[in-house]
């Protein structure tokens, strides 16, 4: 993984000079996945259930799942939320249906707590969630408020020490994924 597709946040330049890649061969990282496209919210074309993603969003997920698959999943634990707009995501992304568990809906000010209790020392821990979820988690790590976001399929990837503390590494949105890809191909 190449650190010029993460957008950086001010303070973790400290971090970041551990390359995500790494992180990431260890199984010290956690990512949070944000939904595709939502189909009630844009007047793109449904995939098919009008609270699930559109078509756009499949693609878009597709190629989250493309480089996922690039940095490996075989140390790597994967869920999503109930909500059928994750779980359309997370399948596009594995290829396969994915584990739901409900507390991945629960975007309050105890989300970072609950995700960083579920990530095992030496496995990697990816999540399909929700932006209200994922800025709960950049709160908690004082990412300063103009410098939170999720987009659609953009993902967020934290290093989790042994001690358990986290670090944002960066985030990748879904228009950075096939450069990723091609970074790592070659």
């Amino acid at each position: 993984m190449q650190q010029a597709v993460f957008k950086q946040y001010s303070g973790s330049a400290g971090c970041a000079r551990r390359l995500p890649r790494m992180a990431w061969a260890e199984g010290s990282v956690l990512v949070l996945i944000r939904h595709a496209e939502r189909c009630d919210r844009s007047s793109n074309v449904c995939l098919n259930d009008p609270t699930g993603i559109t078509v756009a969003g499949s693609q878009a997920a597709g190629g989250v799942g493309e480089g996922l698959q690039r940095l490996g999943l075989a140390n790597t634990a994967l869920l999503s939320s109930t909500e059928l707009r994750t779980r359309q995501t997370a399948q596009l992304i594995c290829d396969k249906p994915l584990a739901t568990q409900q507390w991945l809906n629960d975007c309050d000010g105890h989300f970072a707590d609950v995700a960083l209790s579920h990530k095992q020392p030496g496995q990697n821990l990816a999540l399909v969630t929700h932006s209200g979820c994922i800025d709960q988690l950049e709160r908690q790590l004082h990412v300063p408020g103009g410098q939170r976001s999720s987009a659609y399929a953009s993902a967020l990837f934290v290093a989790v020490d042994g001690h358990g503390k986290p670090h944002i590494l960066g985030q990748t949105n879904a228009e950075q994924w096939p450069r990723l890809i091609a970074k790592r191909g070659s």
